[in-house]
């Protein structure tokens, strides 16, 4: 077991109480855990914070077993990370004379 399913499993332990040994790679949240959707919603956003990354909706939806929040989690780290953004400053112009 990789860190990030160690850590994902006691984020779910936290929130839903399941013994460990319910939760494996291929345990759906609603089915298997009996998760609800504010469930589901505080174990996104603590993933979010945990692993210091952003999970859409449109991305959380899809997120239907522990397997597919590791994944997700997996390939998002992966990414290389985003440019910082410049910020152009204006000098006001000065004119002597």
């Amino acid at each position: 077991m990789n860190d990030i399913t160690a850590e994902v499993r006691d984020i779910i332990v936290f929130h839903l109480g399941v013994p460990e040994a319910k939760i494996t790679h291929d345990a759906r949240f609603k089915d298997d855990l009996g998760a609800d959707s504010l469930d589901l919603v505080e174990i996104v956003m603590t993933c979010e914070e945990r692993f210091d990354l952003e999970i859409p909706t449109k991305a959380a939806v899809t997120l239907a077993t522990v397997g597919d929040v590791v994944r997700y989690i997996e390939t998002r780290q992966a990414e290389p990370a985003a440019p910082a953004k410049s910020v152009a400053v204006r000098r006001p112009r000065l004119s002597f004379g």
